[in-house]
């Protein structure tokens, strides 16, 4: 029996499709990940900087990233990095400019970049990241 033409293609397209599909689980990607409360944000925090316990967080609406402060002041930004969240702790040179409740964070670093979070209190992480330059 002869398959026709139009099948056949058909039949390798759809083997390819599944092929990708397999692949894509295999390495583990999906959707970007969310941090879905304050807990989350504190593991993912503590993953991304050994040690870094935090006394404050702010976490953005979607969960897309968040910001946290621990006890001596520092400030961690956390941002999604594939499927898992990479963070930094800022700098003096780091910059935060706020837009109604958007706030735009940009670490001076630029491997890193910028992030936009949108936060409850954004002038308060304005605050604490000024206070970083002192």
């Amino acid at each position: 029996m002869e398959l026709p033409p139009a099948l056949f293609q058909f039949l390798g397209s759809l083997m390819a499709i599944f092929a990708l599909a397999g692949i894509a689980f295999w390495l583990k990607l999906g959707p970007a990940p969310r941090l879905v409360d304050e807990d989350a944000a504190r593991t993912a925090a503590a993953e991304a900087v050994s040690g870094f316990e935090a006394v404050a967080v702010g976490l953005d609406r979607d969960g897309r990233g968040a910001l946290l402060r621990d006890g001596a002041g520092r400030v961690l930004l956390l941002r999604a990095h594939g499927v898992h969240f990479a963070g930094r702790v800022l700098s003096p040179a780091s910059r935060a400019q706020r837009d109604g409740d958007t706030l735009l964070v940009d670490t001076a670093e630029k491997r890193y970049g910028a992030a936009r979070l949108v936060l409850d209190d954004p002038s308060a992480w304005v605050d604490a990241i000024d206070a970083i330059k002192n």
